[in-house]
């Protein structure tokens, strides 16, 4: 089978949800862009490493080793740590957290215990608690503003999120195509009904954002990930990216 995942909970708090992932096979599979930046755990031959990721805005071709086990949580938009910034580790520039021989994580000055699938939520809490991570409210409502929106909210969007309103709203629509192919609707539609100027477009957007065209994704056989829960996009007019 390769590699497969389980979303373990929902959004709760700071967090959007939190996952596992195993390897059953050596797979090479895409990594898709990702608007979201998060923590992810890696166990491989009895070594675990603790990675801080941030947004991604294209795909990459990755490899899983048979064995390997993952977990993780992805962020809430909004929510980030501040020492590492979401900019910074965009397109898997992850920051590597050194760990002690007692499987203590160092992060921000402190010992931190490392977490399970089942407490992580409550990792992330502490974090919270100790300033290590914040969040910000307003990136939300300013997803949602018009066009134009002051410098300012802009300039914070970004320093939150890792990327500008504009590249998030076309990975969101990258996503719903993918749903859409998934869940059988035609190319036609998925162009006319996500935004697309026509067949070419969608094409390109895919082949860059998902790393496969929408015949490949339609026929549900190709390896990525679950992409997870929906990102907010909005339509884009007839004739524009």
């Amino acid at each position: 089978m390769g590699l497969s995942n389980v979303v373990v909970s929902g959004r709760t708090g700071r967090l959007e949800r939190i996952w596992t992932a195993v390897c059953d096979s050596p797979v090479t599979f895409s990594s898709v862009a990702k608007v979201r930046p998060g923590i992810a755990f890696r166990r491989v031959e009895g070594t675990t490493t603790v990675h801080l990721r941030g947004v991604e805005t294209r795909a990459t071709t990755l490899s899983s080793p048979q064995g390997a086990e993952y977990f993780g949580a992805e962020l809430r938009l909004g929510a980030y740590l501040p020492d590492f910034p979401p900019a910074r580790l965009a397109n898997l520039q992850d920051a590597l957290l050194p760990i002690l021989p007692d499987g203590r994580i160092r992060l921000g000055g402190r010992e931190w215990e490392m977490p399970t699938p089942e407490n992580l939520d409550v990792f992330i809490e502490r974090l919270e608690r100790a300033g290590l991570l914040v969040f910000d409210p307003r990136v939300e409502g300013h997803l949602h503003a018009e066009a134009g929106a002051e410098r300012t909210a802009q300039s914070r969007f970004v320093k939150a999120v890792g990327l500008s309103r504009r590249k998030l709203r076309v990975i969101g629509r990258a996503h719903e195509a993918v749903r859409r192919l998934r869940a059988g609707a035609s190319i036609a539609d998925v162009v006319s009904d996500v935004g697309f100027y026509d067949q070419s477009h969608l094409n390109r957007t895919l082949r860059l954002l998902i790393g496969h065209t929408p015949t490949e994704l339609a026929s549900d056989g190709v390896p990525f990930l679950d992409l997870g829960p929906a990102v907010p996009y909005k339509t884009a007019r007839r004739g524009r990216p």
